[in-house]
């Protein structure tokens, strides 16, 4: 069911490498609200994905760009404004990755040069992003700005290694850049904090199985699924939520606030 809650909006969506991604699914759900959307991936991702099928489904065109390059994202935001004719109303960051989880190496021996990457393409890049809209006044009054981040951030899952650290980065800058974007032009800027969910980049991860298991056995409503992200995301985009800025929001059927369930009490 439609409710039309982005009719008129336009924006921008980071990460839809294929129908598992949650940036996916957000693009489906944007489009089915009434929004127009510009897709977005770094080229490798665009050549290993299946974009132009979502492309088609939503009559979005594809504009490739390394998320990490200020060229590539000047490039992004003038031609999306180009094709929108006019200013931005949405944004979905939902990109990460980490050579580290990729090689095996454990949080305890991690090849620096690799940490450095992982922290400019699954954090740093969502400050250039801000920074290139702010710059360009790219983004309209009451914009909206979502990045998707996971409670390693604030607790310790062993397997998540560096990318925890690159999630506890990311929040940060959702909150730095959330103050002084919603003083320049009342664009907000949140994290969305999401059970774990099998796509390619969550099934990366060693003992994502475990994860998702002990998840689901701790959350009363159980692990959100994608399609339910999705429409989360929609309501952050619209203009229902025009006051919720600067904030981590679980979306993870009660998980970050349960301290044990009985289901995991009786496994014990």
């Amino acid at each position: 069911m439609s409710y039309n809650l982005l009719k008129g909006k336009k924006g921008i969506i980071f990460g839809a490498l294929n129908e598992q991604s949650l940036a996916w699914k957000t693009a489906l759900k944007a489009h089915e609200e009434g929004a127009e959307i510009v897709l977005t991936n770094a080229p490798i991702a665009l050549r290993m994905g299946e974009i132009n099928k979502l492309s088609e489904a939503i009559n979005a065109p594809v504009i490739g760009a390394d998320v990490t390059s200020i060229d590539d994202l000047n490039n992004l935001f003038d031609k999306s404004i180009e094709h929108f004719g006019g200013k931005i109303d949405f944004i979905l960051h939902s990109v990460g990755m980490s050579m580290n989880i990729r090689k095996g190496n454990h949080y305890t021996n991690l090849n620096h040069e690799w940490e450095l990457k992982t922290l400019d393409i699954s954090a740093v890049s969502f400050h250039k992003v801000l920074q290139v809209a702010y710059e360009k006044d790219a983004l309209n009054e009451w914009a909206s700005v979502v990045a998707l981040t996971y409670i390693a951030a604030q607790r310790i899952f062993p397997d998540y290694n560096e990318m925890a650290d690159a999630k506890s980065l990311l929040e940060s800058i959702a909150r730095g850049f959330g103050y002084h974007y919603g003083i320049k032009n009342k664009v907000r800027v949140n994290t969305i904090s999401q059970s774990p969910t099998r796509t390619t980049a969550g099934s990366g991860v060693k003992g994502f199985d475990g994860f998702v298991n002990f998840a689901e056995a701790m959350s009363p409503l159980g692990n959100a699924p994608a399609e339910a992200f999705a429409d989360y995301c929609v309501t952050l985009f619209s203009d229902l939520t025009k006051y919720v800025t600067m904030q981590n929001l679980y979306h993870d059927g009660g998980y970050s606030s349960t301290g044990v369930t009985q289901a995991v009490i009786d496994k014990m």
